[in-house]
């Protein structure tokens, strides 16, 4: 069977979008996400996502890992967004999509597409380093200088440790460059590699570090591997998180077709 396949990427983050709301694809999305995301045998991404259609929302975001596990992704939900702004999924500037977590809101600026994360009702404290659930759990961890830090050797380190083996985990390395600047690398689960950006990795990143330097309200600029992005955010006194927002450029890439 030939699929007709998108790609496009949000800060170096890249996807592989096939438009699924007439049912193409019902079976084997985890074999075909294994498939089509390996970078020397298929097309090569950091995931898979269907387009789906619902009643809940204006579309789906099925988002699939490079290993065929399912997860929220950020960067991935924004490049959602802007095929389906470049397809006529719906019209407008404003949209709603159902994923893995429930239900996001986007907007749609000139330059950036921007989705509203789910709020966060508690970021962890493990010794000096963070720990937070945006979608998909990620640990954050600050340095002096992260262009040093050997990412595959200290995210497997953090990944497949006791604590964190069996469900797996996100690890991020955060440099501070100026207030309400931040530099991160992200080892990504499921790609089992440094990825160029993430978005729900910049999000626990963003938040961490609201806490400890105790931002109340504001955006933070993250420079990722791939790119620009920028997190705003509501802090509770509990250090809970509302009206959080991923915001950052996402383009098409190629399109093509694939025998499945």
């Amino acid at each position: 069977m030939i699929v007709k396949f998108h790609k496009y990427q949000g800060a170096g983050n890249d996807f592989v979008i096939i438009d699924n709301r007439q049912g193409i694809v019902s079976i084997g999305k985890e074999a075909l996400a294994i498939n089509l995301c390996h970078r020397k045998f298929g097309v090569g991404s950091d995931g898979l996502i269907f387009i789906e259609n619902t009643i809940e929302a204006d579309f789906v975001v099925d988002f699939l890992n490079p290993d065929g596990s399912r997860s929220f992704c950020g960067n991935g939900s924004r490049c959602a967004v802007q095929f389906a702004v470049d397809n006529k999924v719906f019209i407008g500037n404003k949209t709603s999509f159902l994923a893995s977590d429930g239900i996001h809101f986007a907007t749609i600026k000139e330059a950036s597409i921007n989705v509203e994360m789910k709020n966060v009702e508690k970021v962890n404290k493990i010794n000096q380093d963070y720990f937070a659930e945006t979608g998909s759990p990620h640990y954050v961890s600050y340095f002096k200088s992260i262009d040093d830090v050997d990412m595959i050797e200290f995210g497997q380190k953090i990944r497949y440790s006791t604590e964190f083996k069996e469900k797996g985990t996100n690890v991020n390395a955060v440099e501070e460059l100026s207030p309400n600047h931040i530099k991160v690398r992200t080892y990504e689960r499921g790609v089992e590699d440094e990825t160029l950006a993430c978005g729900t990795g910049v999000t626990a990143c963003a938040l961490s570090y609201a806490i400890l330097n105790d931002i109340e309200s504001d955006t933070i600029n993250i420079d990722a591997v791939g790119g620009q992005l920028k997190v705003s955010f509501i802090k509770g006194r509990d250090n809970s998180f509302t009206n959080i927002w991923l915001e950052g450029p996402a383009d098409f890439v190629f399109k093509g077709e694939v025998n499945v």
